[in-house]
């Protein structure tokens, strides 16, 4: 990682891309293998209640995002590389260890430092891609990137209680472990992207100007809604997570894991659609449609007793998943002035976080008190709490275009 690699370039497919692609990959591939099968392994070892089962999720996602907004400040202080491969090696050993948790407590420490390393790999990462992507192309470029979390999120969890099944969680917790720690061969052929305080001074200018003349300069404050779709939207995968393994026990369904490998199917097929219609025409076409089909999967898994069923709920969650999770992305890359997409990234991020950890709590405390059912009926309310912010942010931002539109129009 010492050469330096030109921003401005409008290849997509770089080999630096690509590694720094499949590197996240591994990265998520490391934490949904355990992730799914997690709550129900503490379960069956310790015998917790299912509040204290959902902060196997929540206590990881937690930490996960208290370190990004550390790693912000380390950033400054500290090269990234030294935070990145911190970072992978933290999440790696903590992997190794699971197995040796004598106790609830402990596998939740265990968490804890897992979610530390995860979350400085995870802000260094998207920030490396995002300054290697063409500005024209961000939104198909960060839909294929994040190709490599949605595919982790669709196969990993079924690869995951595959393996639980039939080899057990010391196995489960090995394969996590090498998945990890093969992100470093891989970076090492990963040419270095310059930060953005290491570009010359009239580099700093000329993206200045650019960044003037198209009027998308710094406007942190609407980062906050595409944050706060993104976080709405990773409560209904919170309760998938958490508590998906244990809804197929309650229904006998031996093949509940196949719900992440058909929602990788059309995760496949929509996300790259998404991020070009996002480029073209925003992010009303991407975002309702969505929100639309993840109310009526959570409506279908909530009364699924076949696995047909199972499949139809599935396959339009990953449409709906697929579609909404990178324009979520991409829009706040676009509202964010190149220098600060690390702090978009992290914020990204950490919405999702925050919303599988809040999703893993609420939605189990729901279960506790109902049903596995009723809980994803729930979770099928949070979207549609979706469609009324996005409906919001669409009128009152039409509102401001035509108002900006009339004053100009007034001067002239």
């Amino acid at each position: 990682m010492n050469d330096t690699m030109n921003i401005q370039q409008e290849k997509l497919w770089t080999k630096s891309f690509i590694m720094l692609t499949v590197s996240y990959l591994l990265l998520f591939l490391s934490l949904q293998m355990l992730l799914s099968p997690f709550p129900a392994y503490a379960k069956e070892q310790f015998h917790p209640g299912n509040f204290t089962v959902s902060l196997v999720t929540s206590l990881f996602a937690l930490s996960a995002i208290a370190t990004r907004f550390a790693t912000a400040s380390l950033l400054r202080f500290i090269h990234r590389n030294t935070i990145l491969l911190f970072g992978i090696v933290l999440a790696a050993t903590v992997t190794f260890l699971y197995p040796y948790a004598a106790t609830m407590t402990q596998l939740l420490v265990l968490r804890v430092l897992f979610g530390i390393g995860f979350g400085m790999t995870s802000t260094v990462l998207p920030t490396l891609v995002s300054q290697i992507i063409p500005h024209k192309r961000l939104g198909e470029g960060v839909g294929y990137f994040g190709l490599s979390t949605s595919l982790a999120m669709s196969i990993g969890p079924m690869i995951g209680l595959s393996v639980i099944k039939n080899y057990g969680f010391e196995t489960l917790s090995m394969i996590g472990t090498v998945a990890a720690f093969a992100i470093i061969p891989l970076l090492l052929l990963t040419r270095s992207i310059p930060a953005q305080s290491e570009k010359p001074k009239s580099t700093q200018r000329k993206a200045t100007a650019a960044i003037s003349s198209d009027g998308s300069k710094d406007r942190q404050g609407n980062m906050l809604v595409p944050a706060l779709l993104n976080m709405l939207m990773s409560v209904s995968y919170g309760g998938l997570l958490g508590f998906l393994a244990l809804f197929g026990q309650e229904k006998k369904l031996d093949g509940i894991g196949l719900f992440f490998l058909f929602i990788a199917c059309t995760v496949l097929i929509i996300r790259p659609i998404s991020g070009r219609i996002f480029d073209r025409r925003g992010p009303a076409l991407v975002l309702i449609p969505g929100a639309i089909i993840i109310i009526a999967s959570m409506l279908i898994l909530s009364y699924a007793n076949s696995m047909p069923l199972v499949i139809v709920s599935a396959l339009l969650y990953g449409l709906g998943f697929g579609a909404i999770q990178p324009t979520t992305q991409a829009w706040m890359l676009r509202e964010a002035s190149p220098e600060r997409h690390g702090t978009a990234n992290s914020l990204y991020y950490n919405s999702t976080d925050f919303g599988v950890a809040a999703g893993s709590m609420l939605l189990g405390i729901i279960a506790s008190a109902t049903s596995y059912s009723m809980m994803y009926r729930y979770a099928a309310c949070v979207m549609v709490l979706f469609l009324i912010v996005y409906s919001i942010q669409h009128i009152l931002s039409r509102k401001s275009k035509n108002s900006s539109r009339s004053n100009a129009v007034a001067k002239s």
